[in-house]
């Protein structure tokens, strides 16, 4: 674990800037210790590169919160989307290089192409990279899924899904290999697959990260199951996949 203080001089960010990630509900610690200190796993910490490599890329707040908090958020999918626009980003500061080295050399004139300044093709990319999250096969049997549930039965879905948490909280002190929390494990994937999407042991690998990676769902998932369920289902959901490929 590392404090708010290790965390701002290993990453650069401020302080203040942590604290206010963790009042929006885009970047929760860990834990707190008794004394109210912000402590940061290594869970959080690759949250807190996705977050940092989003900003970079000018993506406000709010649409980072909503593509890392999504139940559909796939970090390969993202990190490859980051990729694709640094290196777009890099292509126009180079353009801008040679247009800044032409002029010093030779004078305005021969250079009177604006072209270089142009950023349309990485704001087309952006605007695909964030739209793209609500168009993956996930999100799309999701919404199929839903169409048609009231907001009560909605809600009802979502209570069932915390009991399931709930009984992670209950024996989260036990060994997240163990026959039980591996059939609760089973139980959660067949839940998600019957009522959101198909849950595949690729898919529960990545959510079991989402769900101990800090914000409100991991907030939520302790509320119900006590201190330290998310991080247990995290550990039980790896045990789970690492008995067979993932799929």
């Amino acid at each position: 674990m590392m404090t708010v203080h290790e965390v701002s001089k290993l990453t650069g960010v401020s302080i203040r800037t942590l604290q206010y990630y963790d009042k929006i509900g885009l970047l929760r610690p860990t834990e707190y210790t008794e004394a109210g200190y912000r402590l940061y796993d290594e869970t959080a910490l690759e949250t807190l590169q996705h977050i940092l490599l989003f900003r970079e890329l000018e993506f406000p707040l709010k649409d980072i919160k909503d593509i890392i908090q999504s139940p559909v958020f796939d970090r390969n999918k993202a990190l490859d989307q980051q990729i694709a626009l640094l290196q777009l980003k890099k292509e126009h500061l180079e353009n801008l290089i040679d247009l800044a080295r032409g002029i010093k050399a030779m004078g305005v004139k021969p250079f009177m192409d604006f072209s270089a300044f142009d950023t349309k093709k990485i704001n087309a990319y952006a605007a695909q990279a964030k739209a793209s999250w609500g168009t993956t096969p996930a999100y799309q049997e999701y919404e199929q899924k839903a169409k048609g549930r009231s907001k009560e039965e909605e809600q009802a879905l979502g209570e069932q899904m915390m009991r399931i948490f709930y009984a992670f909280g209950t024996i989260r002190k036990e060994d997240p290999a163990s026959e039980p929390a591996q059939a609760l494990v089973k139980k959660l994937q067949d839940f998600i697959t019957e009522h959101f999407y198909t849950c595949s042991d690729e898919m529960l690998f990545r959510l079991g990260i989402m769900y101990a990676g800090g914000g409100a769902m991991t907030e939520n998932i302790d509320a119900r199951g006590g201190a330290g369920t998310a991080a247990f289902a995290k550990e039980a959901i790896q045990a789970f996949c690492a008995k067979k490929p993932l799929t």
